[in-house]
């Protein structure tokens, strides 16, 4: 059995400070692991606007954003302009290449793609998509082969730009699969999310680690980390979480490492989340080719 590590960096500090410890901390492991950058400005402040999203509220408290994140990156891109993650912190991104993990696209502008891609057009689309790409190659000096969007937000027209890509992986579901919009297939292969993010479940169980361990007993699965969190004050839960896994028998990979096979195909549909706010994209029902 595989369980697939998908690693999502959000802002500058996640970059800095979050990515060398988890680094560190899958290498010791004997871990594999996939690290999503977003190459971009970090706008993280601009996030506050989602307060008047219905349970916002609930998840800000059960999981303090203040702790996990800090004053300083919680200004970014209101009282303090956002630094370009892409620009500072090229020598931890490739130092994390080097170190055997693999790496992709999250996206260029977090709070950006993540507040509105679901419903902007191709032209805005491709744009944030391209300026992720191109700074990704002036980084790494390659071509990107995976993307996995932010938040778990995306449109149709992401998923004809992810044509490109090996896989990607935009979506919350339980297995592998084609996507499906408006009755047709586009973009590549889907390697969801299959399993509950530690923040979604801190304060709604009480050992949010045994619980995932209890989901994650059958089959292979894709745990989504994120930089921020596992990388911070949630170390010791991922920690425990790692030798959980292993202790079961699954070998930690990078998402890529994900058997694909033969893909049934399944529509690409919005819906909600328990412990998160919004509507997230979901792997829909099977479509019969």
């Amino acid at each position: 059995m595989k369980l697939g590590v998908k690693i999502d960096v959000d802002t500058l500090r996640g970059t800095q400070e979050g990515v060398p410890r988890l680094v560190e901390l899958l290498k010791k492991h004997g871990a594999g692991a996939t690290f999503l950058f977003s190459l971009g400005p970090d706008h993280t402040g601009r996030a506050l606007r989602r307060m008047f999203r219905p349970g916002f509220f609930s998840k800000v408290s059960r999981t303090s954003v203040l702790e996990h994140y800090g004053v300083r990156t919680l200004l970014y891109g209101t009282l303090l302009p956002g630094p370009d993650i892409g620009l500072r912190c090229k020598d931890v991104m490739r130092a994390t290449r080097d170190a055997g993990f693999e790496v992709g696209v999250h996206c260029w502008d977090h709070v950006r793609w993540q507040d509105f891609v679901a419903h902007k057009d191709a032209a805005w689309t491709q744009h944030e998509m391209e300026l992720a790409c191109e700074r990704f190659e002036s980084v790494f000096g390659e071509i990107p082969g995976t993307w996995g969007a932010a938040g778990w937000q995306t449109n149709v027209h992401a998923a004809r730009f992810e044509e490109r890509f090996a896989y990607a992986s935009d979506t919350r579901g339980r297995c592998p699969f084609l996507p499906v919009w408006n009755g047709q297939a586009v973009g590549c292969p889907q390697v969801p999310t299959t399993l509950p993010t530690l923040d979604e479940l801190i304060g709604l169980h009480d050992d949010p680690v045994q619980h995932l361990l209890q989901l994650s007993s059958d089959g292979d699965h894709v745990f989504t980390a994120h930089a921020e969190l596992e990388g911070g004050k949630l170390a010791g839960m991922f920690e425990t979480l790692l030798a959980g896994w292993k202790k079961r028998g699954y070998e930690l990979v990078s998402t890529d490492k994900i058997p694909l096979g033969r893909l049934p195909r399944h529509e690409v549909i919005y819906g909600e989340v328990p412990g998160r706010s919004g509507t997230l994209a979901l792997q829909g029902k099977e479509v019969t080719p």
